[in-house]
């Protein structure tokens, strides 16, 4: 015999229990990724000048600020998730430092960036040190790998700077809504694939 099919208010019930379990697991690992901290020498990038421009000086008028390492103009993906912030930039900006970094050179950045209408500055890591040290730029297969994703970093009064916590990027996170639009299509995702125009 079939056993009876749940009601919408039973569906409703075991959404909102899984809601409580995903939450209290999603607070443990945010506690488990912010013992990354450690302190952090004052990284020089590069400016859109090709300039020097020290991690201190991203901070802004903000003790807080967030870094995004993306792969480059070579990635859809990283283009994703960068039109993503674009949007939501002002308010990122109004709580803490924000900025873009790859390994592209400024003037490739500043057209890329120019051509997607982004607002938020952009920085080149081109040598590589800044993401390598970070743990963003890896070797996979004898090459150099840059991964996506992100870290947030605090600067006390005296001016040290403490990397407080850091994450991947990747298809399904939390970081980029449409995946979890996505989630609830009849098919999922799918074999959905981001492109840089449509």
């Amino acid at each position: 015999m079939e056993a009876a099919a749940m009601t919408e208010e039973e569906i409703d019930q075991q959404i909102r229990e899984l809601d409580k379990e995903v939450t209290a697991k999603r607070e443990e690992l945010v506690a488990l990724k912010r013992k990354y901290a450690r302190d952090v020498p004052d990284y020089a990038l590069k400016g859109p000048d090709n300039a020097d421009v020290h991690l201190s000086d991203l901070f802004g008028d903000k003790d807080e600020l967030m870094v995004v390492h993306n792969m480059g103009a070579c990635c859809s993906y990283c283009t994703l998730w960068a039109d993503g912030f674009n949007g939501i930039y002002p308010h990122l900006a109004d709580r803490a430092g924000f900025v873009v970094v790859s390994p592209d050179a400024p003037e490739k950045q500043k057209a890329f960036a120019e051509g997607r209408g982004w607002k938020f500055p952009m920085l080149s890591d081109a040598d590589g040190t800044f993401s390598r040290e970070l743990g963003f730029l890896i070797q996979h297969e004898g090459k150099p790998y840059h991964m996506p994703g992100f870290t947030t970093f605090r600067k006390n009064a005296g001016g040290n700077i403490t990397r407080a916590a850091k994450d991947y990027f990747g298809p399904g996170d939390t970081y980029c809504s449409l995946w979890n639009m996505f989630d609830l299509l009849p098919e999922g995702p799918g074999n959905w694939q981001p492109s840089m125009s449509y």
